[in-house]
Order: structure tokens, then C-alpha cells, then sequence
């Protein structure tokens, strides 16, 4: 679910419902989609102990013994391998050029970056920020500051807020699940996903402010008026933050209808604002 964010940059532009790109955008997200596996697969398999004593990673595959840790390894580091063979194949040079760097970056994560205190959420918060990147690259689309500024700063926002509820979760456990939750004080985290909210929405807003300043024909300036709804999207996810629950970003989006209903909102927002309706 993570890899739709492929469309992201795209979707943005408003270059995404031609062949071309919908082609391109469905070759990349499956090639996203294998790196990402690959790497989950290899963390998994070196996490099976501790994923074990958590309360809902010990029901991942690997954890729960229904796949073997050495074909874990086998499948993760063949995936590895042909996901960036294919791309440079089948892809431009700079879709080739990410993949290969989310690889490795990820890879490095699993090894040894994870237990870096601040660089795993640097490393994670970069991997989200790589999927909202590759759909432009795939489609030559020149990202503007604002897009990275307010994606990369909303992924540090979910990422630090999934940290915080591991850790108000998981109290006396930390050491056991995730090692490096022992360093991490809750209220260091909770400023963190603060200050990214902070900074996700600011960026969001000059961003819409920007090009709400673009001559238009729409009925209403609808890239400002999604200011509300992103803004009471953060908003709302950050009551899930807050208590605690928001150890899956995917599953908050998905299971609290008001959010969802505020998400679809936003969308038809920008995307009347895309179409300058």
C-alpha cells in the first residue's frame, strides 16, 4: 500500500490519466513494490527473535514460522537483484539510479542504520520520500520544492509518530522489540512528530498559496481551499499520535472513517484544482 505513493508527483502535475503514464506508473510501482519486498524480506528474517515478543510484528510470516528465515533470504536477495536489472532495462537511468540507492540505503537500515539514533527515522522518512519521487522521474516531471518539502516532512510526521506509539506501547519492552526505542525518550518523539506536522502543513500551505497564484478559470480556487481539509487531515491523525496508536500509519488511514472521509475530500479538492474546473 505504501508504494501507491508512485503516483504521487504525477497525480500532483496532473499527468496521470494518459496510457503512457499509467503504463509507466503500474512497470514502477511493481519494481517499488519487489525492492520493497526484498528489503522486508531481509529484515524480517534478521528480526524473526525480536518481531517475535512484539504484538502484532510476531504474526508476520517469518516471525511466525510460516516462512523459512533462509528462503526469506533467498527470495529478499533475489529480488534484490533483478528489480534494478529490470529497471534498467525497462526504465529511465534516474528511476534505475533511485531504486538501486533505496536498496542499498534500505539495506543499510536493516545491517546497522537502524540502531543510529535519529538516522532511522532519517532512513525510513527517505524511503517514503523516494516512492513520492519515482513516478516523476519515471515521467520526466520536474518536482517542485514544495511537493518534497511537504512530502518529506508529512512521512517524518507518520514515521516519529509510529516511533512514539512503539514506544508508549511496547513501555519495559523496548529493549526486546526494538533496541533502539531504550534511547528514545516518548517526549523526544512526541516533538519530533510535532515539529514535522508543523512543518508538512507550512509547506503545504506555500505551496497552494504559490500556485493558487497561477491565472485560472476553476469556479473556486480549489488548491487553496485544500489547505482545510490537509490541515484537519493532519489534525485528525495526530489525535491517533497522541494516544499512542498510530503504530501503522496504513491501518489508521484505513480504519478511522472520518479520516478517510477527510483523505477523499482533499483529493477531490486537488483534483479539481488539477483539472481547473
Amino acid at each position: 500500500m505504501k508504494n501507491v505513493l508512485v503516483v504521487a508527483a504525477p497525480a500532483a502535475a496532473g499527468e496521470l490519466f494518459s496510457r503512457h503514464a499509467l503504463t509507466r506508473l503500474a512497470l514502477v510501482f511493481v519494481l517499488f513494490t519487489a525492492c520493497a519486498a526484498a528489503v522486508y524480506l531481509v529484515n524480517d528474517a534478521r528480526d524473526a527473535d525480536a518481531d517475535r515478543a512484539h504484538l502484532t510484528k510476531r504474526h508476520r510470516p517469518v516471525a511466525a514460522g510460516q516462512v523459512p528465515v533462509p528462503l526469506a533470504y533467498a527470495v529478499g536477495g533475489g529480488l534484490a537483484v533483478l528489480a534494478p536489472a529490470a529497471a534498467a532495462w525497462l526504465c529511465p537511468p534516474a528511476v534505475t539510479a533511485l531504486l538501486t540507492a533505496y536498496l542499498g540505503m534500505q539495506l543499510a537500515y536493516c545491517v546497522s542504520l537502524k540502531h543510529v539514533l535519529v538516522v532511522d527515522l532519517a532512513v525510513v522518512t527517505t524511503g517514503f520520500l523516494m516512492r513520492a519521487m519515482v513516478g516523476g522521474l519515471a515521467l520526466g516531471i520536474p518536482l517542485s520544492r514544495w511537493f518534497l518539502i511537504t512530502t518529506g516532512f508529512g512521512a517524518l510526521f507518520m514515521v516519529s509518530a509510529k516511533r512514539y506509539s512503539e514506544a508508549v506501547q511496547m513501555a519495559g519492552k523496548e529493549g526486546v522489540t526494538r533496541a533502539l526505542l531504550t534511547e528514545y525518550t516518548t517526549g523526544y518523539l512526541r516533538f519530533v512528530w510535532q515539529l514535522a506536522a508543523g512543518v508538512a502543513v507550512l509547506g503545504y500551505c506555500l505551496w497552494a498559496m504559490e500556485e493558487g497564484g497561477v491565472p485560472h478559470t476553476s469556479v473556486l480556487p480549489w488548491r487553496q481551499l485544500s489547505m482545510v481539509a490537509f490541515i484537519l487531515a493532519i489534525l485528525r491523525y495526530a489525535v491517533f499520535a497522541d494516544r499512542g496508536t498510530a503504530g501503522e500509519p496504513e491501518d489508521v488511514v484505513l480504519r478511522d472513517r472520518a479520516l478517510a472521509l477527510i483523505g477523499l475530500v482533499w483529493m477531490a479538492m486537488y483534483g479539481l484544482a488539477v483539472a481547473n474546473w
